[in-house]
């Protein structure tokens, strides 16, 4: 039998080497896939911000483990012609910086409004992918008079009873934060994160290159998961939290959602929310998954002309 000392040491080469690899994939993302905003201080925090077109104002906010880059493939770009376009990545993701309240839904808000107020997005239409989507909701329910309207596409709103699910679970714990997490950066093969990538897709295929412009590199750095886990360990408990306040934001709200979403349920979620606030319209696109804004665009984009047509946006 092997001795003690002899196991813990074997475990301290093994640890060591994982983070030793995870690092170096780190390093990668940096030449694979740079920041290409701007990094904007607020409270001692670097905010991502990207800005493209001119035009009205408009603020895209990603969803859970994601970036920047899940809007500017083709999506912003599009919407750049008519608007400008502020693409922010959320504390702790694509390349915003950490901070441990940024758990809550209200800061998360907060930074993201004075990073875009600094760069002059006074009252911005703003839209929320996913978790992105119960930012945006907090952001109105919070901070009222910095917006004109919210676009929630596939927007989280309301409790859910699935639960955090095994995988969360997991990365979420101390444990799994410590030992779990640099084993995923470190080892993680690309087909498995493009594996990932599609079953956030489904049932529509993802657009080719996709993946590969979102980052695995990026998208799995050490501090990307832990700094996402624990905000999706938090989301329920802020969303019971500030669900109450949905029904009297007082501002247009388009909630445009897919009946195939297999993430976010349409039904718990826009429709509910379309049914207690009368400023909401629900628009449910039949077939459509997690990810509207890449598989049925137009209609997304519809929906941003109606919110900014509502708030008299010009």
């Amino acid at each position: 039998m092997m001795p003690i000392t002899s196991l813990l040491w074997a475990a301290l080469g093994l640890t060591g080497s994982t983070q030793i690899l995870a690092s170096r994939r780190e390093a990668r993302a940096a030449k694979l896939q740079p920041p290409r905003g701007r990094d904007v201080a607020v409270d001692g925090t670097r905010i991502h911000v990207e800005v493209l077109g001119d035009g009205p104002d408009l603020v895209l906010i990603h969803g859970s483990s994601g970036n920047t880059r899940d809007f500017t493939g083709a999506f912003a770009p599009a919407l750049a012609t008519r608007y400008r376009v502020f693409v922010v990545d959320r504390p702790g993701l694509g390349w915003s910086d950490p901070r441990p309240d940024a758990v809550h839904l209200e800061v998360q808000a907060r930074l993201i409004q004075s990073a875009v107020a600094e760069l002059g997005a006074a009252r911005p239409l703003v839209l929320g992918h996913s978790f992105g989507g119960a930012v945006a909701l907090a952001w109105a329910a919070t901070r009222p008079g910095t917006l004109s309207a919210v676009v929630s596409l596939s927007g989280v709103a309301y409790p859910w009873n699935t639960g955090l699910g095994l995988y969360y679970t997991a990365i979420s714990s101390a444990a799994g934060r410590a030992l779990l997490i640099p084993l995923i950066t470190a080892f993680t093969p690309r087909a498995l994160f493009r594996a990932e990538v599609a079953k956030t897709f489904a049932p529509q295929p993802a657009p080719p290159g996709y993946a590969v412009h979102l980052g695995p590199e990026l998208t799995l750095r050490r501090s990307q998961l832990r700094a996402n886990a624990l905000q999706r360990r938090a989301l329920l408990a802020e969303i019971e939290a500030l669900s109450p306040q949905w029904a009297a934001l007082d501002l247009p709200i388009e909630l445009v959602h897919g009946d195939a979403d297999p993430i976010v349920s349409h039904e718990i979620h826009a429709i509910r929310l379309a049914a207690e606030n009368a400023n909401a319209t629900a628009t449910i696109l039949p077939g459509i998954g997690h990810m509207p804004h890449h598989v049925a665009p137009e209609a997304v984009i519809a929906a941003i002309d109606r919110a900014a047509l509502r708030a008299n946006v010009k």
